[in-house]
């Protein structure tokens, strides 16, 4: 998770675009939604331990090609929100403090392809390494959220506006509040990822639940509180005020209390928690990678991992495919504020939705051919629940496309993002029935992991390494 991304970046973008102050009730309906959805999502996780995650659970649930299908759409989805990163990261962030403290004018796309080498390394490396990192970075990054956020109630004369909890918020005018619904998704995006790591956990049955519900509920209440705060204290000119200053307008209210110089701190550590959802999603794509190499359903070689268990081959694989990307928008000269990180995190914010709707009716599925000793709630009545809330909520994302994206209906990325995703959906569902028909043996094994017929496994070398 990016905490600080979220209450400056996606707090202010939703109020901007929806002109809707129901952020923090949006914000706990979405939270309600996956606590439904993670039910039946862990309880399947407990029985298909796979660093493939949403592809495993559709293969198992919904069919070998519609799982090919559903990585397809995952890699596209975590690449999208990577690259995003990069985009705010060095065009947002580093080269604004860069021309202003080191007097260097640095292209956007010099900075970007330095934090790609980073990302790069710590991708390539087993999990722990990622891992020390990123707790040091959202830790600060939470801190400082908390901190801001408490300095903001201390302006004189705060008081809570208690309408932004209201439920009619999200029942507001035309397609908006439909908009705010999917906005609010966005901003759980990675918190699905627990399952990803399954395989390298210590405890995975202990482990994964309490990550996967504690961030959940931890995190909603910090996103929910901060963006109630800045609500309230912004009054009925915060809609203005977040289309001007977009994420100033965080540092901005608590600069009243505690001094301009929050606006620096702000936003170094907006920088580095930009820089943590990088990595986190870096780490997300090469397990995939790593899981449908293992399988066979990409090359074996990026089913390789190295003696201490990391994905070098995957990470690699995707480190290559950023450079890529970043080199045509280099080139292009495209946007990397808008055509790079704001239609980059929406199209990855609507895959996720998409994934979680799949993988939930997936869940119901797989159950459906017998209960693996889990109870009626964890195996169908959640699952059920939210399956039908998640297909609403896709109804909507959809429909809502052109608000989501800031252009008119059936134009841009409106028009094209679904497309695409409806492609690669359909280019992985047709490569798993290729497969079934050219490597039976292969196709046998999608979504198995450890089970399917492979050269090398991470459990494997895991367990080797624990022998010795």
């Amino acid at each position: 998770m990016a905490p600080l991304t979220v209450v400056a970046l996606v707090v202010s973008s939703a109020l901007a675009t929806t002109g809707l102050t129901g952020v923090p009730i949006a914000i706990v309906v979405v939270a309600a939604i996956l606590m439904l959805f993670v039910v039946g999502y862990l309880a399947m996780a407990r029985h298909i331990p796979n660093a493939g995650a949403f592809y495993a659970y559709v293969a198992h649930g919904l069919g070998r090609p519609f799982g090919v299908g559903t990585a397809w759409v995952a890699l596209a989805t975590y690449t999208a929100f990577q690259l995003c990163c990069y985009g705010g990261f060095s065009a947002a962030i580093a080269a604004p403090l860069a021309r202003q403290y080191l007097d260097l004018d640095l292209p956007w796309y010099v900075l970007a392809f330095a934090a790609l080498i980073i990302v790069g390394f710590l991708a390539a490396n087993e999990v722990k390494m990622s891992e020390r990192v990123l707790v040091v970075l959202v830790l600060a990054e939470t801190i400082l959220v908390l901190a801001y956020t408490i300095a903001i109630m201390l302006i004189p004369g705060f008081a809570f506006d208690f309408a932004a909890l209201s439920i009619s918020n999200l029942v507001g005018p035309g397609a908006a509040a439909g908009t705010l619904v999917v906005i609010g998704m966005t901003a759980f995006a990675g918190v699905e990822q627990s399952a990803v790591y399954i395989e390298e956990s210590k405890n995975p049955k202990r482990t994964i639940p309490v990550a996967t519900y504690t961030t959940i509920f931890t995190i909603g209440l910090l996103y929910v509180l901060s963006s109630w705060v800045q609500i309230s204290a912004g009054g009925p000119a915060i809609i203005e005020r977040a289309g001007r200053e977009g994420p100033d307008l965080f540092f901005n209210l608590a600069a009243v209390t505690l001094g301009q110089a929050v606006l620096v701190v702000g936003t170094v550590l907006l920088g580095t928690s930009l820089f943590a959802a990088m990595l986190a999603f870096g780490n997300a794509v090469a397990r995939y990678i790593y899981a449908l190499g293992r399988e066979g359903v990409l090359p074996r070689l990026f089913g390789r991992a190295t003696r201490k268990g990391a994905p070098r081959n995957a990470a690699l694989a995707q480190t290559a495919v950023a450079f890529g990307v970043l080199t045509l928008y280099a080139i292009a000269g495209w946007d990397p504020l808008v055509q790079l990180f704001y239609w980059g995190s929406t199209s990855g914010g609507l895959g996720v939705l998409l994934l979680i709707t799949a993988t939930s009716m997936a869940v119901i599925c797989y159950f459906a051919r017998g209960s693996h000793g889990e109870s009626l709630w964890r195996r169908l009545i959640a699952p059920v629940l939210a399956s039908v809330v998640l297909l609403f909520v896709s109804y909507l994302a959809i429909d809502n496309l052109a608000t989501l994206f800031g252009v008119h209906p059936g134009t841009g990325p409106a028009r094209i993002v679904p497309i695409a995703v409806l492609v690669i959906f359909s280019g992985g569902v047709v490569w798993g029935l290729i497969l079934r028909t050219i490597r039976p043996a292969v196709y046998q094994g999608i979504g198995r992991g450890t089970h399917s017929d492979a050269t090398s496994s991470l459990s494997t070398i895991l367990a080797e390494r624990t022998a010795r």
